[in-house]
């Protein structure tokens, strides 16, 4: 057998591997709103830079942890799919049927920037709520399918 391709199974996994709670790290609690998140880094970043510690590796380090963990928490999806092996994360739809919603300017639909109106009960899958909107354009009626980052 040629040991040239067995590789440790850490090399092999995806992104990087941490212990370390990203909530914990931020100090905030694994329900906090994105507005929560993003002022826990804000002072957590403006205390451990290393421009204000001075050039240590431990400030370093500990600033490269507060990236990652605002990196992650910030961006819903991956936030999603950090929250869910835990058993953190609030798996409760955003909008209900009959919500007025804006389709995202993210979107990749050509109804990006137009309001709708959620035409059914949302579903969900392993990371997020999807939405059948129904959405009114030049007269016409368009019920489409929409992800829950899409909809504001």
């Amino acid at each position: 057998m040629d040991s040239s391709i067995i590789v440790p199974m850490g090399v092999i996994t995806c992104g990087r591997q941490t212990e370390r709670d990203y909530y914990e790290v931020l100090g905030i609690e694994p329900d906090a709103s994105a507005e929560e998140i993003r002022r826990a880094y804000h002072q957590m970043a403006f205390q451990c830079h290393p421009d204000r510690n001075g050039i240590s590796d431990e400030a370093h380090k500990k600033m490269e942890e507060i990236n990652e963990a605002y990196a992650i928490l910030s961006d819903p999806i991956k936030r999603r799919e950090y929250d869910l092996p835990r058993g953190y994360g609030r798996r409760v739809p955003k909008f209900k049927k009959g919500s007025k919603v804006k389709i995202g300017a993210n979107s990749p639909s050509p109804y990006r920037g137009q309001l709708g109106v959620v035409d059914k009960e949302p579903t969900n899958d392993a990371f997020r709520f999807w939405y059948m909107a129904r959405i009114e354009s030049n007269g016409l009626t368009t019920v489409r399918r929409f992800a829950e980052e899409e909809l504001e």
